[in-house]
């Protein structure tokens, strides 16, 4: 199992002076150290950093042009992946044409490392960009058939009842033949099954999530990616998942340690966001059954000793965060995704964290051959 990174570029509240200085100070804080912590890890052995394309996320997402943080990363890392992860695919969030030139283009910047992830995003951002939400899988899919004949084909045309494209050369294509491996990420039920029928890889999350119920998605998409139909030139069988990570000192007390407030601010921003956002749009069983569970979050009861217990979140010293990623190559992930850019975590804890997994993790990792998955109610 690899290791690889996440940035969403948290830049959480609250802001040090008036806006909008305070704003601008954090975000420009958060962009500089995200790139010297991936500056960092470049030469460690991590696989892949993904940079998030999330747009009005206050507070917890401030990248919303991700090809232009991973266009300046190109220039100044020469061995780690570039991952979209992800590009907001419907056709009115941004034009197949405009992620194909984009893609390509840092593709050729980095050499040839780009990954490419796609997804639908969540009705909160469709509602600002007009995205119909009931018509966005559909547009999703179609939009990923047009980019990948885009960077195919030498001249291109299409015509569909959604879309129409005059012939023309799309410029520039990727340097990696035919292109960049896809990704789809999967959080609604039944997408790590859709993932895995186009062909595409699986990018999941473990955060709201025991490890069991991981476990089932990941044997849902390898059954589903067994008798896969590609959408794209590229079959990318793979699996990869993110959570929180983070290693601390021998025999640090978890209420002496920050690490625990910003897993708490994380799950309570995410609650918050689902509440607001994300429920008034579920059929209403889903919605009995999300409440319940998101209400205590953002009330400040944040069950993180389950959380934790439960391997939900990686965090501990470094004994603890072998343990725990080990559990996960058990689960058949070929790369875990370490968002460890989260919360009030300071940028110095941040390296630290990266210079252990770099240096003590992921040679443990490339030596591990993972066992058959047993679940437990108490992880590790």
């Amino acid at each position: 199992m690899k290791l690889d990174m996440l940035y969403e570029v948290d830049a959480p509240k609250p802001w040090d002076g008036p806006h909008p200085y305070g704003q601008r100070k954090a975000e420009q804080r958060a962009y500089r150290e995200a790139v010297e912590q991936i500056r960092l890890a470049d030469p460690l052995g991590f696989n892949t950093i993904w940079a998030v394309e999330h747009h009005f996320r206050e507070g917890r997402s401030h990248c919303p042009a991700p090809e232009v943080l991973l266009g300046y990363l190109a220039a100044v890392t020469e061995q780690i992946r570039l991952g979209f992860g992800v590009t907001l695919t419907p056709f009115d969030f941004t034009p197949p044409q405009r992620i194909a030139e984009k893609v390509a283009t840092t593709d050729i910047l980095s050499g040839g490392r780009v990954e490419w992830g796609t997804g639908r995003s969540t009705p909160m951002e469709q509602s600002a960009f007009g995205v119909d939400p009931k018509q966005s899988r559909e547009d999703f899919r179609e939009a990923i058939e047009i980019v990948t004949a885009m960077w195919r084909e030498e001249y291109f045309e299409y015509e569909s009842p959604r879309f129409s494209f005059p012939k023309r050369m799309v410029t520039p294509k990727p340097v990696q033949d035919p292109h960049p491996p896809a990704w789809m990420a999967a959080v609604s039920g039944g997408s790590a099954e859709l993932a895995g029928q186009l062909g595409l890889g699986l990018l999941s999350l473990s955060i709201m999530r025991p490890l069991d119920e991981v476990a089932r998605q990941v044997a849902a998409y390898r059954a589903a990616a067994a008798r896969a139909t590609p959408i794209t030139d590229v079959t990318t069988n793979k699996v990869a998942a993110y959570t929180l990570v983070h290693v601390t000192e021998k025999d640090r007390k978890r209420q002496d340690d920050p690490v625990w407030r910003s897993v708490g601010w994380w799950y309570r921003h995410l609650a918050e966001f689902t509440i607001q956002w994300e429920l008034p749009n579920m059929p209403a069983e889903e919605q009995q059954k999300a409440f319940p569970e998101l209400k205590p979050l953002m009330d400040g009861h944040v069950p993180i000793e389950s959380f934790d217990a439960a391997d939900m979140i990686i965090v501990g010293d470094v004994d603890t965060v072998v343990t725990k990623m080990k559990r996960y190559a058990d689960l058949g992930i070929d790369q875990l995704i370490c968002y460890m850019q989260f919360g009030y975590l300071e940028h110095e804890a941040i390296k630290r964290t990266i210079e252990i997994l770099g240096k003590e993790v992921i040679p443990e990792l490339a030596a591990y051959e993972p066992k058959p998955f047993q679940p437990a109610s108490t992880g590790s």
